[in-house]
């Protein structure tokens, strides 16, 4: 029996070295699905990096980093003291304090903000929606206000159950092990392959990229990004999925 499986990379956008490190795993790799981060100042760059390639190509929603795309003054609860959005440590702290100090109503202002702006972008509607994830109990929440809004398609978890939809229909996810210090994407990859439900589209998500100055002072995931463009451009990886009867699909491919 065929498990199916979309790999998806995040952070189009995040840094020139990572676009490049995506560019690598899309054109010489496994990777046919990428989250577009629309607020970055490499945004840009990595769109036209992925010009011609025919990736799925989603809206990777961003609260964590850079610069804003609403005005500024409708999302005070979101910026920090220099107009930057705060960053997943805030949200991190305030999660395990119990507190909540976004305001529902001004992500929903940002995220919809940034859909426009993937629109300008990209052209088109993102083939999927989701977010770069933040410990904010509103974050879920604001973000199916704005699919169900403008019928965009929603890829999300539950809260409460924990499982997971796109499109309303289930789908299942091994948890990130990206953050791990003894990471191993390729044993990484083996092992969701073994736990992959074969009833289900599997995604699988990763973060490959190349490491500059940027990326080396806003992220804490540095080093493992690179093994992740090394473990996807690997002709040997390529062959264990096809031995083990894995067919590799997009989202667009579901709905």
């Amino acid at each position: 029996m065929s498990i199916q499986m979309i790999l998806r990379a995040d952070d189009i956008g995040y840094s020139e070295a990572v676009n490049y490190g995506i560019e690598k795993t899309v054109k010489e790799g496994l990777i046919r699905t990428a989250g577009l981060m629309v607020n970055m100042p490499a945004t840009v760059h990595g769109l036209k990096l992925m010009e011609g390639t025919g990736i799925c190509i989603g809206q990777h929603t961003n609260l964590c980093i850079g610069k804003p795309c609403a005005d500024p003054a409708q999302i005070p609860s979101l910026l920090d003291e220099n107009g930057n959005l705060k960053s997943s440590k805030t949200y991190r702290t305030a999660f395990a304090e119990g507190r909540e100090f976004t305001v529902l109503d001004e992500m929903v202002i940002e995220i919809e903000a940034q859909y426009h702006r993937f629109k300008e972008l990209v052209g088109r509607d993102p083939d999927y929606f989701e977010a770069h994830a933040v410990q904010s109990k509103n974050l879920s929440k604001a973000l199916a206000i704005v699919a169900e809004k403008y019928g965009l398609k929603l890829n999300t978890r539950d809260g409460v159950t924990g499982k997971r939809t796109f499109c309303g229909k289930p789908i299942a996810s091994q948890p990130i092990e990206s953050m791990q210090p003894d990471y191993d994407p390729w044993e990484s990859l083996k092992n969701a392959v073994r736990l992959a439900d074969p009833s289900l589209p599997n995604v699988f998500v990763c973060h490959p990229g190349y490491l500059d100055d940027f990326i080396l002072r806003s992220s804490s995931l540095t080093v493992n990004r690179t093994k992740e463009v090394a473990m996807l451009t690997d002709p040997a990886m390529k062959a264990w999925l096809e031995e083990h009867h894995v067919q590799l699909i997009t989202y667009s491919d579901i709905c």
